[in-house]
């Protein structure tokens, strides 16, 4: 029976947005729990907050109904009778395209008004329906069909289909009738299966004993073979360029420097000896590269390419070369592809290497890199007519023949015509594990699978993935519903670790990739089309990107909120013509008049990855030579650390107990329920969920919802703490559904006490900020080094790190910083601090700032999105006066590297905003504050004259662990002790 007031599974926020719109007391709506499964809310809004279930005394109804008719009783228990249902929204429009569904049945001349007692209509049904496919099978050519086949296809149609309609109709699967016919036809290919399968039994068994030693050469195994690559370079020396050969060979693990390409081969440098490579940001195609010298010396030796292309391609072999020879047992960064593919329901090509190899338009792959394997391969396809097992064999194939390695099958899911597949390399098959998949269908009423989702998620050693393949709702017009698509992706999915229920996919996975044909469009007017085509063939994309629907949409954080995209440097990936990649056919004739299917960025790969993890995007496009399809191939790789399955090497009676300490968190909700509230926190480190004990109500102040929460770990190494997560989830007491969920890295906290303010979303929408202090207590200990981490005595203590500097020519520079590959200013001053010289010959920037959340690689497109990069940071600060022990730990250790703000720009002190004393620490030292680009409410200066600037001096060593030296500028106001004015409509915790 239709209710207006019961709304399904709509989210608790959307609840609240359409009772605070009607804002009405009295006004109510009932939908589905999101915390237990087939449980009920009933929402209710009283002087504009929405009432909690406390002190409501406890009813029992059969029916819901039953529950809404005694609560328009006034005097019921609750603050006020129910008088005013909130109508159901209109729902979106449903995709109506169904191009994509399976076959369907021949249209039944069946009358709907058809009665169970009323023999006489149904018999007419039944004859009918028989009639109509005799009809049908005499228009058939039969003529090479057998006569006994020909009878039994007569006799089905005639007598055994209306038992199978009526068997289908009451429900049942069992056809007896299709049955029949299926084994009347296959007859003689049972009989052949019967007489062919023995003789393949015994040539299995003559194959599968064990050969006698010594009786034949054994069989080599095949292993992946990267040949041997030269680049063509010039060494910059002296002022003066000179032509030189660089060859690289990964399966020996030697790099050899050449003066003439058949010059000798007596200079070159074994893997161990070659320390680092420079990236110049000044001119793109300059590498630095540092090796180590026969008497232990330094060496540095500087090379310019031919482009920039050239030198990713030879920095991929050398970290290639340095990931083959390591000596380490479990790697500590893997690299994988991740494609998508709307096939069109067509077959592939004969050849679809350029896919796998990254190669055609935007972001591509270098040819020296092309025989170089991923160590995983995510494959996402749409409109896929092949089968599961085809499609295996077809990218296995591929890859065999690219790599030269047998890629093992992970996972495969398919939805109808949405398939995602999963390969890894042989030597990952026991580094793989809690492999799991599911589907969600978003096509007509949800309940059709021709739109929806695929995803698998599994572990790798110690880092979770997930990866979603989508296929949303197609048609410009139809924006919203692509939206809503998502959210129902998110809410449903059901991927990664079951204990961590209270979180959507985006907080369960280390590293989650969203890849599909998820069908927004450029909004321009259809008349724009010749207008869109001539910008693409000028290449130029920036116009249209502005006017993407994916774009605006995220800009606008509704949805993929959070989630970073490479820049689109390619062009856009449908609708082409099949079989030519040279015109877009923009225009449809349908019968109901001329449809647009304007050239837009259907096919897109996004990520989201937990706060200071190592990834880095070395490709993103599209091919140009896959024309089976009118959607273009795209491809994206990625470089991504993960973390090795611990075993401590130490003697766990006498560890040291270690600690994580939470404290000081305050809690903004943007809900306007009066409840109260509590904290749980999630991590594989925590033997279970820990909650907190303190309930604060809601309400428009600030208070502190948790002063002092201690966590204990598992283990306390440093090297497993610093690669682990913590999950915070503010839920509601009255219904345990969860308010907001966040993330904190305790490689933040590494060093020193920090304090943290992360963004809360709730599926895919942002629902408030916590903020607070952590300190991290680990056993004696030291990290490993890392092949794209810290290294050594390093002052960084993230594996990526934000530089910028700032000067009359150039805008701010965004630069990544990894241990063995390093993207630096070839013009920056040396760094000399305690321990003497780092090295004179090393180039380093002469400011950095250190931003700890979100994406910390320049992305482009992101609008708004950049403000959660920006806004989810940590900031140095003190322990509390109430945790002694920690006190008495941070005065032992020695003077710790702390990363703050330097600038040549402008160096005057700013005053500081008071802050509350009662959220201070007794010990006061002055906190390093997020600069501009950290969010920074200090307005923004022009920078000085050139002449007024303040020369850097190079002869005087800095000490840039001394905290009292930090500047002040841009610093940050402190947290205010009372609530704002604005701040009426959020409620606090």
């Amino acid at each position: 029976l239709y209710q207006p007031w019961y709304h399904g599974n709509i989210t608790r926020s959307k609840a609240e947005n359409l009772l605070s719109n009607i804002a009405r007391d009295g006004s109510f709506l009932i939908r589905d729990s999101e915390s237990v499964q087939g449980a009920y809310a009933l929402c209710i809004i009283y002087l504009l907050f929405l009432q909690a279930s406390d002190g409501v005394p406890i009813r029992f109804f059969a029916l819901l109904n039953d529950l809404v008719d005694a609560y328009y009783s006034p005097n019921m228990g609750l603050i006020t009778h129910l008088q005013y249902p909130v109508p159901r929204e209109e729902d979106i429009e449903d995709d109506q395209e169904c191009s994509n569904l399976p076959p369907q049945l021949p249209p039944r001349k069946i009358s709907p008004d058809l009665k169970e007692n009323d023999s006489k209509t149904l018999e007419q049904a039944s004859k009918s329906l028989s009639d109509t496919y005799q009809m049908r099978l005499q228009h058939v050519d039969m003529s090479h069909l057998s006569e006994e086949h020909q009878m039994a296809l007569q006799e089905y149609f005639r007598t055994s289909i209306c038992l199978d309609v009526e068997q289908a109709q009451n429900g049942n699967s069992n056809l007896p009738g299709l049955k029949k016919l299926l084994m009347a036809v296959c007859k003689n290919l049972n009989s052949e299966i019967s007489r062919v399968l023995p003789a393949l039994e015994i040539f299995h068994r003559a194959l599968d004993q064990q050969l006698s030693p010594g009786c034949c050469t054994p069989l080599r195994i095949r292993k992946s073979l990267i040949p041997v690559v030269t680049f063509e370079v010039k060494q910059e020396s002296i002022g003066m360029s000179t032509k030189m050969f660089l060859k690289v060979d990964v399966e020996s693990g030697k790099l050899y420097f050449k003066k003439s390409k058949d010059g000798p081969e007596d200079k070159y440098f074994v893997h161990n000896k070659i320390l680092k490579l420079v990236k110049s940001q000044k001119m793109h195609a300059k590498l630095i590269i540092m090796v180590e010298t026969e008497k232990e010396k330094t060496l540095k030796k500087e090379f310019v390419f031919d482009d920039t292309k050239k030198r990713e391609g030879f920095c991929q072999l050398l970290q290639q070369l340095k990931n083959k020879h390591s000596e380490k047992p479990e790697p500590d960064m893997i690299t994988v592809f991740v494609g998508t593919w709307n096939m069109g329901t067509a077959g592939p090509p004969n050849n679809i290497d350029s896919w796998f190899q990254c190669k055609g338009q935007g972001k591509t792959s270098d040819e020296s890199a092309d025989h170089i394997p991923h160590d995983i391969y995510v494959i996402g396809t749409q409109e896929d007519p092949l089968s599961e097992r085809e499609w295996a064999e077809t990218v296995k194939s591929v890859l065999r023949k690219i790599t030269n390695i047998s890629f093992k099958l992970v996972a495969s899911h398919t939805l109808w015509n949405i398939r995602i597949m999963i390969l890894a390399k042989p030597e990952h098959e026991n580094r793989i594990s809690h492999i799991f998949s599911d589907s969600v269908k978003t096509g007509i009423a949800n309940t059709l699978g021709n739109k929806g989702a695929v995803g698998v998620s599994f572990m790798f050693n110690g880092t979770s993935f997930g990866f979603v393949n989508s296929h949303l709702t197609s048609g410009s017009e139809k924006k919203l519903r692509r939206n809503q698509n998502y959210t129902n992706i998110l809410r449903f999915l059901n991927l990664g670790d079951k204990k961590l229920n209270p979180f959507d996919i985006t907080h369960r996975f280390t590293h989650l990739f969203w890849l599909g044909d998820l069908n927004y469009r450029v909004e321009l007017p259809s008349t724009e089309a010749e207008y869109i085509v001539a910008r693409i063939k000028q290449q130029q994309y920036q116009e249209l990107l502005s006017k993407d629907q994916l774009n605006m949409e995220r800009n606008d954080e509704k949805v993929f909120l959070h989630f970073d995209e490479e820049e689109i440097t390619f062009p856009p990936t449908y609708r082409f013509e099949r079989d030519t990649r040279e015109k877009y056919a923009y225009t449809k004739a349908k019968a109901t008049g001329t449809k647009y299917n304007l050239p837009s960025w259907c096919d897109r790969v996004l990520r989201k990855s937990y706060p200071l993890v190592h990834v880095v995007c070395h490709s993103y496009g599209c091919t140009n030579d896959i024309m089976t399809s009118d959607h273009s191939p795209v491809f994206a790789s990625f470089e991504v650390g993960v973390a090795s399955q611990f075993v401590s090497k130490q003697d766990p009676n006498t560890e040291s107990q270690g600690g994580i300490q939470i404290m000081n968190c305050v809690a903004v909700l943007l809900t306007k329920a009066k409840t109260k509230f509590f904290i749980e926190f999630h991590s594989s480190c925590l033997e279970s969920e820990i909650t907190t004990f303190d309930l604060f109500s809601g309400g428009s102040v600030f208070q502190p919802v948790c002063r002092g929460t201690l966590l204990t770990p598992i283990i306390s190494d440093p090297e497993y703490l610093l690669d682990q997560h913590i999950l915070i989830c503010v839920k509601s007491v009255d219904s345990d559904e969860s308010y907001g969920e966040g993330c904190v890295a305790l490689r933040a906290a590494q060093f020193c006490y920090r304090e943290f303010q992360i963004t809360l979303t709730h599926h895919g929408e942002r629902t408030g900020t916590l903020t607070g202090g952590i300190q991290l207590h680990t056993s004696e200990g030291k990290p490993t080094e890392k092949l794209y981490g810290e290294a050594g005595d390093r002052l960084l203590d993230e594996s990526m790190t934000v530089f910028f500097k700032e000067s009359d020519n150039n805008p701010i520079d965004f630069l990544l910083l990894s241990d063995f590959i390093k993207v630096e200013r070839d013009d920056a001053v040396p760094f000399k601090g305690k321990g003497g010289d780092k090295g004179a010959d090393e180039p380093v920037s002469e400011m950095f700032d250190n931003p700890l959340y979100g994406s910390m690689v320049k992305t482009h497109g992101r609008g708004k999105e950049q403000g959660h990069s920006l806004t989810d940071h940590l900031t140095p600060g003190d322990p509390p006066q109430s945790s002694s022990k920690a006190a008495d730990l941070e005065l032992e250790r020695p003077p710790l590297p702390t990363p703050r703000n330097r600038s040549y720009t402008c160096s005057e002190n700013k005053p500081q905003h008071p802050t509350p004393t009662n959220l201070l620490p007794t010990l006061q030292k002055k906190p390093v504050v997020p600069s501009r680009s950290e969010g920074g409410t200090a307005p923004s200066r022009p920078p000085l004259p050139a002449k007024s600037r303040p020369e850097p001096q190079a002869p005087k060593s800095r000490d840039y662990r001394d905290i009292s030296d930090v500047h002040n500028k841009n610093r940050a106001p402190a947290r205010p002790a009372q609530p704002h004015k604005d701040s009426k409509e959020m409620a606090s915790i």
